[in-house]
């Protein structure tokens, strides 16, 4: 295909999208979702394009987000992988490398987690035959604590890992603190989080590793995504190794000899020589993104700071109009942080004059999204039933969210309208049934 071609190919995908633009709010009639990804042109055309390419594997396009994504978080190294379920067992795993000696994680040592959330923070501990410990978190700002997470600690405790919850930090500098006093690893789920701060530093730079999904619910999107981040350059090779097969090499995919030793090595009881691509020192996964992902992600990355400020607006709109509604316990952030917001917590109180799911019917009949908190106390559902974990402390909290939390959308595609038709759905209801 000739420049020429190509530039008037995409010159129609950018008429192609100015046709496509949403009407106008109608209430009660156009969806309000609890997330979703914005797309604009340059979206579209970044992905026609690497289309056009036939960029169908990772690429350049890929190592120029990875390169400009760890300088946005300030880290020195950003992996990008198929998602943020991907990320969090690429970090896990990578933690159980025989690369690490005597401190690496083996089957029976326990990690600190937390009971409420989603399942994707805890999975990979199981898949690692590691044994989770769940604490329960506050209400209101629906994180854990520093001192929830001390009071766990046993003599088996090796590892940390939590998710910041709906855009939220926890204490994670405290925790970060508490993990090297200990010798413990430290990993930060950051999928829901990006760009939020603790006391001035953002999320993502305070683990030993640290995750992000770019699903389309997320800050931003590639579709499907992910990526592990670190500052750790021994650390970075080792979760390399693990996406990309288990392979030693580190040439990228179509690249050959990088090290100007590929025919040299003897590792393992392989033959002196044997060809170094082809060398797994562990046992790993392709879990590796496309170039049109990469591509997509490049794009994504410039309107961080936008969608951030929208996320931000949306929820002090939510959390001001709300304020004075009775039977509601509204979201706080915690000390110290300014939370990129993912969604916006209500919890309906005990001595309310109505029900959660009464209160969600009537949302979810004028066309406003609600999701639970996740998935409540993850230790209730059939996938953990009999599974061995430990619990510190009770999980009465984290039982609470289960029986009597939701959350409504703070995402960039909706609009000041959108906000206030929610708050007078929410008002309108409670007056209804108070």
């Amino acid at each position: 295909m000739t420049s020429d071609t190509k530039a008037l190919v995409l010159e129609q995908v950018r008429e192609y999208h100015r046709q496509q633009q949403p009407g106008r709010f109608e209430p009660g009639v156009t969806p309000i979702l609890s997330s979703g990804a914005v797309l604009d042109e340059e979206d579209r055309v970044a992905l026609v394009a690497a289309a056009l390419d036939l960029r169908i594997a990772a690429g350049t396009h890929s190592r120029r987000f990875e390169s400009r994504f760890a300088r946005h978080i300030g880290v020195r190294k950003a992996h990008l992988v198929n998602s943020g379920s991907s990320a969090n067992l690429l970090a896990l795993s990578a933690l159980t490398s025989p690369r690490l000696g005597d401190q690496r994680l083996r089957p029976g040592d326990e990690v600190i987690t937390v009971a409420g959330g989603f399942p994707t923070t805890v999975n990979p501990i199981f898949q690692n035959g590691l044994t989770p410990v769940f604490v329960d978190l506050e209400l209101g700002t629906y994180n854990t604590t520093a001192e929830r997470v001390a009071a766990a600690i046993s003599d088996r405790t090796r590892a940390v890992m939590i998710a910041h919850t709906l855009g939220n930090p926890y204490e994670v500098a405290e925790i970060q603190q508490l993990a090297t006093d200990h010798d413990l690893f430290f990993i930060e789920d950051n999928c829901d989080a990006v760009d939020s701060t603790y006391r001035g530093r953002k999320t993502g730079t305070f683990g030993d590793l640290a995750t992000v999904s770019f699903y389309p619910a997320h800050h931003i999107t590639t579709g499907e995504g992910g990526c592990v981040l670190t500052r750790n350059l021994e650390l970075a090779r080792i979760v390399e190794s693990f996406r990309d097969w288990g392979r030693d090499c580190w040439c990228e995919p179509g690249e050959d000899n990088t090290c100007l030793k590929r025919f040299d090595y003897q590792l393992g009881d392989l033959p002196k020589g044997y060809d170094h691509k082809y060398i797994f020192s562990h046992i790993g996964y392709n879990l590796k993104a496309t170039d049109l992902q990469g591509a997509l992600a490049l794009t994504q990355l410039d309107k961080l700071p936008e969608f951030g400020a929208a996320r931000r607006r949306n929820w002090q709109r939510l959390r001001d109009g709300l304020a004075d509604v009775p039977g509601l316990l509204l979201p706080s952030a915690t000390p110290g942080s300014d939370p990129s917001w993912f969604g916006f917590v209500i919890t309906v109180l005990p001595d309310a004059t109505y029900t959660r799911r009464d209160l969600i019917a009537f949302l979810e009949e004028r066309r406003i999204g609600t999701r639970r908190l996740f998935g409540g106390n993850l230790t209730r559902h059939p996938a953990y039933l009999g599974s061995r974990h430990r619990v510190a402390g009770d999980l009465r909290n984290s039982d609470i969210i289960t029986e009597q939390s939701f959350w409504i959308g703070v995402y960039p595609g909706i609009t000041e309208e959108m906000t206030d038709y929610m708050v007078e759905s929410v008002v309108e209801f409670v007056a209804k049934n108070g």
